[in-house]
């Protein structure tokens, strides 16, 4: 659902101050130590999906099954681990192509998934203006 104006300007606000109040904890939700460590992952286990491979080639010449085995699980694992902290690199912290209102603090606004698209609803405003609309006047002439 598309967040109103107000909202991504109260959004905005509580960004700045969040990074104004504590810049340590912004930064921590920023996500720069998170992909740091997300690439150091992925590095160790390249490094010992390498290793497996080696330990697998070893097991299969000198017809040991299992250091064969053993060295397929290496190569297994440390794929696994490769590719989920890869994933997770591109998680919270990527920057989105259709960010909007980027603020000093470094967080960006996304503009609710609207679409630069119009369509015959758009003249007339979208959704949550209306809903909020039509919830003000219920509140103004107390219709609850």
């Amino acid at each position: 659902m598309p967040l109103s104006e107000e909202e991504l300007r109260l959004l905005e606000q509580m960004e700045r101050a969040l990074v104004e109040e504590d810049p340590k904890f912004a930064s921590t939700l920023r996500g720069t130590a998170f992909r740091r460590s997300a690439r150091r992952r992925a590095i160790v286990a390249g490094v010992c999906f390498a290793v497996g491979v080696a330990v697998l080639m070893t097991g299969a010449v000198a017809r040991i099954t299992v250091l064969g085995i053993a060295g397929f699980v290496v190569m297994l694992g440390s794929a696994t681990v490769a590719l989920a902290s890869l994933r997770g690199q591109h998680g919270p912290a990527a920057a989105d192509p259709r960010a909007s209102h980027p603020s000093r603090g470094g967080f960006t606004v996304i503009d609710g998934g609207r679409r630069n698209k119009r369509s015959r609803s758009a003249s007339r405003g979208s959704f949550m203006d209306r809903m909020n609309d039509r919830w003000n006047r219920r509140r103004e002439s107390g219709g609850f």
